[in-house]
């Protein structure tokens, strides 16, 4: 999926309440040239339909600052939103080549159904996302792992992981992603039969 988005410098002195107000929101783009930075705005309908195609360090974007005549491919470092009302106050971009290498956190997506349910075990799905390492332009989307396969006791680790040919799993690989067991039964403590002995005594005191 090819993403563009443009943006403009932003106005020196400029305040971050007033450019809101305006319908522009705040954004810094980083990496472009070392460890400098461009205070940039991009008009506040287009970051919300960037932030619902693309996702935080993880879709590559085409990023266009004509003003200052620079163009190129960047991730979104970081979102800063109000806590509640949730309304954009500003965008981290930064710059990346297209065979870069870059840490990412990509989302595992179970498929099928596994077979041990059907013995009454269930899916238990511990890990729900997993940092890989892997070219800029070669970012999956997500990590799907088939389950189909899966009885009752079976578990995958993440060393395990099967995925996309360039990219590299940085989280520790004897670590647990997905297993499935029998759903934990009900245990009726000595506590709880004590108090239904106590509460039917006193109902007989009471006759």
């Amino acid at each position: 999926m090819n993403i563009s988005v443009e943006c403009q410098s932003r106005p020196e002195g400029s305040k971050p309440r007033a450019l809101r107000r305006e319908g522009l929101i705040p954004a810094a783009l980083y990496g472009h040239d070392g460890a400098k930075s461009i205070s940039l705005t991009i008009p506040a309908k287009e970051a919300q339909l960037l932030l619902r195609e693309a996702a935080i360090n993880n879709t590559l974007i085409d990023l266009n600052v004509p003003d200052i005549s620079w163009k190129g491919k960047a991730l979104i470092r970081e979102v800063q939103a109000h806590p509640w009302k949730r309304t954009l106050h500003h965008l981290s971009f930064f710059t990346v080549s297209a065979k870069q290498q870059v840490e990412i956190v990509v989302p595992i997506v179970l498929t099928g159904k596994a077979a041990g349910t059907k013995e009454g075990g269930i899916v238990d799905q511990i890990m729900t996302e997993l940092k890989i390492i892997c070219a800029a332009d070669s970012i999956p989307e997500s990590i799907e792992i088939d389950v189909t396969s899966f009885e009752i006791g079976s578990m995958l680790q993440v060393g395990d992981i099967v995925l996309p040919e360039g990219a590299e799993v940085l989280d520790d690989p004897e670590r647990t992603a997905i297993s499935v067991v029998l759903p934990a039964k009900p245990v009726e403590t000595e506590d709880a039969g004590a108090t239904e002995v106590s509460q039917q005594s006193g109902e007989t005191a009471k006759e």
